[in-house]
């Protein structure tokens, strides 16, 4: 539900891309239905998650679901304090800033 509201797409978009009908979707939005295998992987597909992701959930070592995977984690928190409303833009900037420093600092190497 976050990524189709973060991409201003209706039930009926999101179910004439993936072929998972909107009756179907608001159940999974909902928490009352269960999607089939066909649906999950058609859902994450369209996610760009992968499927081991949403099947392996009991485990507690499950990644967290990056919404932007082609986007470094610096980037995605500029973007959220950019739109953030109470911070003024130079106020962002500089958050922005303190965060990649500290990100460049702590983050673990690439394995790249």
């Amino acid at each position: 539900k976050r990524r189709r509201e973060e991409l201003g797409l209706s039930l009926r978009d999101v179910a004439d891309v993936t072929s998972v009908s909107a009756s179907t979707l608001s159940r999974i939005e909902n928490g009352t239905g269960k999607p089939d295998a066909d649906n999950i992987a058609r859902l994450t597909g369209w996610l760009d998650m992968p499927i081991d992701r949403v099947m392996n959930k009991a485990e507690s070592n499950v990644e967290a679901v990056v919404y932007y995977p082609h986007e470094a984690t610096p980037e995605i928190v500029e973007a959220h304090l950019r739109a953030d409303k109470k911070l003024t833009p130079e106020t962002a900037k500089a958050l922005s800033e303190l965060f990649r420093v500290a990100y460049k600092q702590f983050s673990k190497p690439s394995d790249k």
